[in-house]
């Protein structure tokens, strides 16, 4: 696939954790195909753009969200308008300086290509918990330590 459809899928998944952090429903939701799907950190799931958006509005409303670090790993094309999304993302709580490591994830967005432009069918964020190897949960720390350093540079 061309480097520009790469660079496309990347800015929408940006885009995406922009709105997260700007704690922007409406716009997060936005980023969706009308029956878009999201799988959040606790295993909850939102069907459709009005479902995503309104359980977000209630989160933001009353819960105040940590804002998102991340580290694409892959973009890989499953078909000429399809792209698979891979990540880790670790999250600086409200008024915090450094990020959780108790609630990094692993994230997959699939992404397809629809008039305007590429939106996201399905978000799917899980623990990065790691269970019995907690070398790769610090190896994983250490990593989005250094992109919350070079984001603040």
């Amino acid at each position: 696939m061309p480097v520009a459809s790469d660079n496309a899928v990347r800015a929408l998944y940006a885009a995406l954790l922009d709105e997260w952090n700007r704690r922007d429903p409406r716009r997060f939701a936005g980023l969706f195909t009308e029956e878009g799907s999201v799988v959040g950190f606790d295993g909850s799931q939102m069907n459709g753009r009005a479902e995503i958006a309104a359980t977000l509005g209630k989160i933001f409303a009353d819960h105040p969200t940590a804002a998102y670090v991340s580290i694409v790993r892959e973009v890989r094309y499953v078909g000429d308008d399809t792209a698979l999304l891979r990540a880790v993302v670790g999250m600086v709580p409200p008024a915090g300086a450094d990020i959780n490591p108790s609630v990094n994830a692993v994230q997959s967005m699939l992404a397809v290509k629809q008039a305007p432009g590429w939106r996201v069918a399905h978000f799917h964020n899980t623990p990065a918990a790691f269970h019995g190897r907690p070398d790769l949960a610090e190896q994983l720390t250490v990593e989005l330590r250094a992109a919350l350093k070079a984001r603040k540079t």
